[in-house]
C-alpha cells in the first residue's frame, strides 16, 4: 500500500509523468477558466452576507417579506446648511426630488424620494427613498449613486447633501469591494515575484512557481464560483483572505519542495530521481501543514456569522488546491526547467549546499544549544510581557468606524448626529404579533432609555410594525445596548413573540455571534490540531510543546497588535480580528513548526534527539524563514484596503507569522526540544528507539 501511495505522489517526477501532469493541468484549467472569470459576480457584499443566519434580526428581516414595503432599504439623505435652510435650498431639494423620482428608478419602492422631518433648529432637512432590491448589490449601487448625483447637482453653494441609511453604507462597502480582487491580486503577485527573486536571486526562476500559483489562482477562482453558486456565502472580505491564503500557502510549500529538491539535486545526479527523493521527503510535511490549515479552516464552517462560516469552505478549498498543485504541477514545472533554472547559483551534482553542520543556521542552533534552558524561559518570559498589550484589547469596531477613508454614508450619519436623534437615519424594527398588549408594548419600549421615538409603519400577518428612532448613531456599542434593553421590555410587556430588528440590531447581533463563534470554535481547532500534530509525530509530547508555543506567540502578537492599532487612533479591534487571528495564526504558526519538526524526527532516527535538533534547524532555517517572510508579505497586503477590519486581520498575521518564524520556530521551541531531550518524543516508537540507544 505504501509503495503503492509512493509511485502515485512521484509520478509528477518521471520522465513522462511529467508531462502528462502538465497536459491534466492544462485541460482542466481550461475547463474552469470560464468560470474563473465570473467569481466576483457570485460574491454577496450586502449587510446579508455577514449576518448571524439564526439571529432575531434575521428572523425580522424575513418577516418584514409580509407587510406592505416592509422589505426595503432606506437610502436616507441630509441637507444641511450652516445658520438654516433657504428657501432656495428648498426648491433646489424639490427639483432633485423631481428628477429623481420622474421616471421612479427600477430599484426604488413608490412614492419615491420624499420630504422626510426637518430639524428643530431649522438647519438640516431629511429626504428619503425606499428600495427594493432584493439582494442585487448592483442595482443599489446605481440607484444610490443616482440619489447622489441628482442632489449633488441640484444642491446651491453653502448646502451640503449626503446619502447615508443602510443604502448608504451598503453603497459604500459594495463601492469598496469593487475591483478588491483585481488590485489585491496584482499587489499580491508583485511581492511575491520581488521576494522570490530576492531568496533566489535568480533572473529565471522566479516565473515557475508564480506560474504554479497562476493554476492553483485560475482553480480556486472557479470552484469558489460553483461553491457561492451552491449557496455558500462568499464576500469580498472571504474572497481576499482567500487570495492571500493561496498564495501566502502556494509559496510556502513550493519554497519547501524547491528547498530540497535543490538538496537532492547536489546528491543526485538524475535530476528525475531528485525530484522523486524531494517529493518523499518534503510531501508527508506539506501535505500535513496543508491538512492542518484545512481542518481549521473547515471548523469556522459552524459559525453563526455567515461571512465567517462561507470563509471556512472556500479557505480549506484554497489552501487544498494550493497544495495539490505544488506537489503535481510545480515539480514538473520545475524539471521542465532543469538545473538551468536557478541560474546563475546552479545546484551541480557533487557541490555543497545547505549543510546540517556549517553554515549560519547552524551556528544559531549550536548557540541555542549552549544554553537551553535560559534560552527557552527567557523568550517565555518576553513574549508573555508581549501579552500584556492585550490590556488595551477593546472589540468595539464598529461599521461607522470601519471605513479607513471618508466615505458620503459616514459623513452623512454625522450630520444627521448633529441636527436630530442620531438613530433617525436606520430605526430600529419591532414586530409586535397579533393577541399582544399593543399599547403595553409601546409604553414598555418608549419608556426604554436610549428611544427617541416610535411610529406604527403597518399592520400584516405577523402583527404590527413599528419603527423605533434611538437617540444614539445607530452603529454604535451605546445603541447596540439600547436594542438588548428593548428587546428585553418589548419581551416583558408582550411575551416572547415581540421581534426587534433593523440596522442596529443587526450589528448587535452580529458583534454578539462573533463572541459566540470565538468561544466555540477556538476549543474546536486547538483539539483538532492536537490530533493532527500527534498524529503526524506520533507522539504526545511534542504537539503539546508545539500547540502551547503558538498559543503564547498569538497571545503575544495580539496584545502588540493592540497597541499598535491604538497609536494608530483606530476606534476598537473587530469583534472577528481574534477569531481570525486565531485560526490563522495557529494553524499557519503550527505550519512551520511541523516542517521544523518533521526534518528534526527525520535527523533524530540516524543522529538522536540533540543533534537531530541542531542539524534539523540548521538545514531548514533558511526556507523557513524565506516561507515565513513570504507569507507575511501576502498577509500585509491586506493593509493596502480601506477597511479597518481587514488592516487589522492583515497586520496582526503578518506581525504573527514573522514572531513565530523568527523568534518561536527559531529559539523558543528548539530550546524547549533541546531541554527536554529524548522525552520530546513520549511514547512513540521513536522515543523508545532513542532512549535505549542513550542508554547503550
Amino acid at each position: 500500500m505504501r509503495s503503492a501511495l509512493s509511485r502515485i505522489a512521484t509520478f509528477p517526477a518521471t520522465k513522462w509523468g511529467k508531462w502528462i501532469v502538465l497536459g491534466i493541468w492544462i485541460l482542466i484549467l481550461v475547463a474552469l477558466f470560464p468560470l474563473a472569470s465570473k467569481f466576483e459576480s457570485a460574491q454577496s457584499n450586502e449587510p446579508s452576507s455577514f449576518l448571524p443566519g439564526a439571529a432575531e434580526s434575521v428572523t425580522v428581516l424575513d418577516l418584514q417579506e409580509k407587510f406592505p414595503g416592509g422589505d426595503v432599504t432606506p437610502a436616507v439623505a441630509v441637507a444641511q446648511r450652516e445658520g438654516g435652510l433657504t428657501a432656495a435650498d428648498r426648491a433646489a431639494l424639490a427639483k432633485a426630488t423631481a428628477t429623481f423620482n420622474n421616471p421612479l428608478p427600477k430599484g426604488v419602492e413608490p412614492p419615491g424620494l420624499v420630504p422626510g422631518p426637518v430639524s428643530k433648529d431649522g438647519t438640516a432637512q431629511l429626504l428619503i427613498a425606499n428600495l427594493k432590491v432584493d439582494g442585487d448589490s448592483d442595482l443599489l449601487l446605481e440607484e444610490v449613486t443616482k440619489l447622489r448625483d441628482d442632489l449633488a447637482a441640484a444642491a446651491p453653494p453653502g448646502l451640503v447633501v449626503k446619502v447615508t441609511g443602510p443604502a448608504g453604507i451598503s453603497a459604500d462597502a459594495i463601492e469598496v469591494f469593487a475591483g478588491i480582487n483585481t488590485n489585491l491580486l496584482l499587489a499580491t503577485v508583485l511581492l511575491v515575484f520581488f521576494l522570490l527573486l530576492i531568496i533566489y536571486r535568480s533572473p529565471v526562476f522566479w516565473i515557475l512557481p508564480l506560474i504554479a500559483l497562476g493554476f492553483a489562482e485560475i482553480t480556486v477562482r472557479a470552484l469558489g464560483y460553483l461553491i457561492a453558486d451552491a449557496g455558500v456565502i462568499v464576500n469580498g472580505q472571504s474572497a481576499g483572505i482567500l487570495l492571500v491564503l493561496v498564495f501566502g500557502s502556494g509559496t510556502d510549500y513550493a519554497l519547501l519542495l524547491t528547498a530540497r529538491y535543490r538538496e537532492e539535486l547536489r546528491r543526485t545526479e538524475d535530476k528525475h530521481e531528485a525530484m522523486a527523493i524531494a517529493i518523499k521527503r518534503a510531501g508527508p510535511a506539506i501535505v500535513a501543514s496543508a491538512g492542518t490549515v484545512i481542518a481549521a479552516l473547515l471548523c469556522l464552517s459552524i459559525a453563526e456569522v455567515n461571512g465567517t462560516a462561507g470563509l471556512g469552505p472556500i479557505g480549506a478549498l484554497g489552501v487544498a488546491v494550493a497544495m495539490l498543485v505544488m506537489v503535481t504541477a510545480l515539480p514538473a514545472l520545475l524539471l521542465l526547467g532543469g538545473r538551468w533554472a536557478f541560474w546563475p547559483f546552479i545546484p551541480r551534482y557533487g557541490s555543497t549546499g545547505s549543510n546540517e553542520t556549517q553554515g549560519w543556521w547552524r551556528r544559531v542552533a549550536d548557540r541555542v544549544g549552549k544554553r537551553p534552558r535560559a534560552i527557552w524561559v527567557t523568550t517565555a518570559v518576553i513574549l508573555a510581557a508581549f501579552c500584556f498589550g492585550l490590556l488595551s484589547y477593546s472589540p468595539s469596531l464598529t461599521s461607522a468606524d470601519d471605513f479607513r477613508g471618508d466615505v458620503q454614508s459616514i459623513q452623512g450619519q454625522e450630520l444627521i448626529n448633529k441636527a436630530f436623534p442620531a438613530g433617525a437615519s436606520a430605526p430600529t424594527s419591532v414586530i409586535v404579533p397579533p393577541g399582544a398588549d399593543q399599547a403595553k408594548v409601546i409604553a414598555a419600549i418608549k419608556a426604554t432609555r436610549g428611544v427617541s421615538s416610535l411610529r406604527p409603519i403597518g399592520r400584516g400577518e405577523p402583527g404590527v410594525l413599528y419603527d423605533v428612532t434611538l437617540t444614539d448613531p445607530p452603529y454604535s456599542t451605546k445603541a447596540y445596548s439600547t436594542i438588548g434593553a428593548i428587546r428585553a421590555a418589548g419581551k416583558k410587556a408582550g411575551g416572547e413573540g415581540v421581534l426587534v430588528g433593523g440596522p442596529t440590531a443587526t450589528e448587535a447581533d452580529l458583534d454578539a455571534a462573533s463572541q459566540r463563534d470565538l468561544r466555540l470554535l477556538i476549543p474546536i481547532v486547538l483539539i483538532v490540531v492536537v490530533i493532527i500534530l500527534g498524529l503526524l509525530l506520533r507522539a504526545i509530547s511534542a504537539p503539546l510543546i508545539l500547540i502551547g508555543t503558538v498559543i503564547l506567540s498569538f497571545l503575544a502578537s495580539m496584545g502588540i497588535a493592540s497597541l499598535v492599532f491604538d497609536l494608530w487612533g483606530f476606534a476598537g479591534e473587530s469583534p472577528a480580528l481574534a477569531l481570525f487571528g486565531f485560526i490563522f495564526l495557529v494553524a499557519l504558526g503550527v505550519d512551520y513548526n511541523i516542517f521544523l519538526m518533521a526534518r528534526v524526527r527525520e535527523e533524530t532516527e540516524q543522529f538522536g534527539t540533540r543533534e537531530g535538533m541542531l542539524r534539523g534547524l540548521a538545514v531548514t532555517g533558511g526556507v523557513i524563514t524565506s516561507a515565513g517572510v513570504v507569507l507575511a508579505g501576502t498577509f500585509a497586503v491586506l493593509a493596502v484596503l480601506p477597511l479597518v477590519s481587514i488592516t487589522q486581520i492583515g497586520f496582526l498575521v503578518a506581525f504573527g507569522v514573522l514572531l513565530d518564524t523568527l523568534v518561536v520556530r527559531t529559539l523558543l521551541v528548539p530550546a524547549i526540544v533541546l531541554d527536554l531531550g529524548d522525552r520530546t518524543w513520549w511514547p512513540s516508537a521513536l522515543w523508545r528507539r532513542v532512549t535505549q540507544r542513550s542508554r547503550s
